[in-house]
């Protein structure tokens, strides 16, 4: 029965894998929610208006959050080239920040509300459903998993060394996991 420790192995690994990616999310998430929070009771207790003051504090926690995240909480995962990373990461922050503008807006506009105690509720409350959106849109769009190599047979055994090669797409492999081509 090797199947059955193989398969507890991968699992194992499996869950210690997501919990180091959401450990990490959540470090670069809290750094980024003190800047956000921090940047628009900055910004809006010294004038700046509130939908104003949510959008910068959006953008710059924003992009301290893509390189908390490219350089720590997916680091591992496929590197499919900055510029497409960072298009679909701003994309699904936009669509994030549309919803917290909204609720903000929301509160702020119809519902009449002027106390920055409210607001900042209201902002706080952006970022959680924000929070949840980003998490699930970043493993699945932004930092791709690494793809698996295809199974197939084991290569022969040539008596020459194995070589290392990058991937097609020019990401990494975790841990050493890169495939290995043999001198034929």
């Amino acid at each position: 029965m090797p199947l059955l420790p193989d398969l507890r192995r991968r699992a194992g690994s499996t869950w210690r894998l997501l919990l180091r990616e959401l450990s990490a999310f959540g470090a670069v998430g809290a750094a980024c929610f003190v800047l956000d929070v921090g940047l628009f009771q900055l910004l809006y207790t010294s004038g700046s208006g509130a939908l104003t003051a949510k959008l910068v504090s959006t953008v710059v926690s924003t992009t301290a959050a893509y390189l908390g995240h490219r350089f720590w909480s997916f680091a591992h995962r496929e590197r499919s080239g900055y510029r497409r990373e960072y298009v679909v990461f701003v994309l699904v922050n936009g669509v994030t920040l549309l919803i917290g503008l909204a609720l903000v807006g929301l509160v702020r506009h119809p519902l009449g509300q002027e106390h920055a105690l409210v607001l900042q509720a209201a902002n706080v409350a952006s970022i959680g459903v924000g929070t949840v959106i980003r998490w699930f849109a970043y493993r699945r769009w932004v930092f791709r998993e690494v793809a698996a190599p295809a199974p197939g047979p084991a290569p022969a055994a040539t008596g020459t060394p194995s070589v290392a090669t990058p991937s097609a797409s020019g990401g990494r492999r975790v841990g050493g996991a890169e495939p290995a081509t043999s001198g034929a």
